[in-house]
């Protein structure tokens, strides 16, 4: 295999964990109702099947991405595609909620493995003149796992059963598997004398797992329950005495160096606060479409596929256009979309006709397509070779804290607006009138926005510290 067809057989690899991972979340979220019947359990011990995957999946994507850097990306995807696809059929055939919530931790343990190194593969297998063209076909897979999910999961409950929404991980991950060993370079001899800093892990596990914790359960436990103080106080603890310990490793986990760069470590900011702005998007426009709307599941599920269509079409124009003009402008011009399709979104009254909302969605979703794959470029391109994998792993778990923060955040404004406009509370808040919740939704929809607008600060002041075209990743200073 040339080594030109190799790159694009190596997208299509990593493409393949990334559409089986996407697709994965989606179909297991539309079936937590049938789970609650098959298993005979309450929605409370079914929502742990995604909870526990969303938990170890986090804690473990910075672990992955070292042992990555570590031991050979190649393998550690490879081993993860296998793991990920035995998991999927021992959840098929789990026999009660406890089996079920507990092969979904092994499948996350693989999920961590596949998400951690993928990127980092990408950047290796692509010059760097053309590292946004492979990150933006990524950004087409995503949308497409969003698209497919909902759908195929639907159809599968309706006519096969439940443990097909799992046995369809099958197939995806005999390919996925097949193409990492046929496209990807094999590693390279594993560098002696490398140990793996267990205990900076350790720290790093318990510091995120207090964090991810506490703002899961925060809104239903409430935010003073002592449970949730000692979560965050158990993040504020670890992750102390984590970045103590890295300081002091003779070969930390994270190397803190890294984000000595501008480039890397401004980005990575903006990647998170716009995810919080979004999160917003995420949670309370499907609420809106049912709520105020009055839209059943299918007809809702159809106007939210506004967003991924864009995103699938802007984001291998927004990675092509990155490595021929930087990437500055295209975040920017990204975040500065968002906004404004969040802005317009703020504007949707219960009288609002649908188009409005459909075409302020599409803005949102072209913009992220604009927005992600120049700054997951600038990223990774502005990370040390030696280190790819941990900084993978963190614009994974950026993405994923700021979702969990801003759904947290966005339901405490939402709920509040919309108690502070009915004048009396409401339980649950989804039986407000339609007009205050649809005020509320304006009110926490123009928060997000502006916090589109802030990861623009974040955005310029890192586009700065990028000059010239693409570089190959490792070549900033430490």
């Amino acid at each position: 295999m040339g080594d030109n067809s190799r790159k694009w057989w190596a997208l299509a690899a990593v493409g393949s964990g990334v559409l089986l991972s996407t697709i994965d979340g989606s179909i297991v979220n539309i079936s937590l109702n049938t789970l609650v019947g098959v298993f005979n359990s309450s929605l409370s011990a079914v929502e742990w099947v995604v909870l526990a995957y969303l938990l170890t999946l986090t804690c473990l994507l910075l672990l992955m991405g070292r042992l990555g850097d570590m031991f050979g990306k190649r393998r550690v995807y490879a081993a993860g595609f296998v793991l990920f696809t035995i998991a999927s059929v021992l959840c098929g055939f789990a026999w009660n909620i406890g089996a079920l919530i507990g092969f979904r931790v092994a499948q996350a343990v693989g999920a961590a493995m596949i998400q951690s190194v993928g990127p980092a593969l990408l950047v290796t297998a692509f010059p760097a003149k053309e590292r946004g063209t492979a990150l933006g076909a990524i950004g087409s897979f995503v949308a497409a796992g969003i698209l497919i999910g909902p759908a195929l999961g639907g159809l599968l409950l309706r006519y096969v059963g439940w443990q097909s929404i799992f046995f369809v991980n099958i197939p995806v991950g005999i390919v996925g598997v097949w193409l990492t060993l046929q496209s990807i370079a094999p590693d390279p001899p594993v560098a002696r004398g490398q140990s793996f800093d267990v205990g900076g892990a350790l720290l790093l596990l318990a510091s995120l797992f207090g964090l991810l914790l506490a703002l899961t359960e925060g809104p239903a436990w409430g935010w003073l329950d002592p449970r949730v103080l000692g979560l965050l106080a158990l993040f504020l603890v670890a992750g102390g005495l984590f970045i103590a310990w890295e300081l002091r490793a003779p070969q930390p986990m994270i190397d803190l160096r890294m984000f000595r760069s501008a480039a890397f470590s401004l980005n990575l900011l903006a990647g998170f606060v716009l995810f919080l702005g979004l999160a917003f998007n995420l949670l309370l426009v499907p609420l809106f479409l049912q709520l105020v709307y009055r839209f059943d599941l299918q007809t809702t599920g159809l106007a939210l596929m506004a967003l991924p269509l864009m995103l699938s079409l802007f984001s291998p124009l927004s990675g092509r256009l990155s490595d021929r003009i930087g990437p500055r402008v295209l975040t920017v011009g990204g975040l500065c979309c968002i906004a404004a399709g969040l802005l317009g979104v703020s504007f949707t009254r219960e009288t609002s006709p649908l188009w409005q909302l459909i075409g302020c969605l599409m803005v949102v979703g072209a913009g992220v397509g604009l927005f992600q794959s120049p700054n997951n470029s600038t990223v990774l391109g502005n990370a040390p070779r030696e280190a790819l994998g941990v900084a993978s792993g963190l614009l994974a778990v950026m993405r994923t804290l700021g979702q969990t923060a801003g759904i947290a955040v966005a339901g405490a404004i939402w709920s509040s607006a919309v108690i502070a406009i009915n004048g009396a509370p409401v339980d649950p808040i989804t039986a407000a009138p339609p007009a205050a919740l649809a005020s509320g939704f304006d009110i926490a929809m123009r928060v997000a926005a502006s916090l589109a607008l802030l990861a623009i600060l974040p955005s310029l002041a890192g586009g700065r510290a990028v000059k010239g075209r693409p570089r190959e990743a490792g070549a900033v200073a430490d």
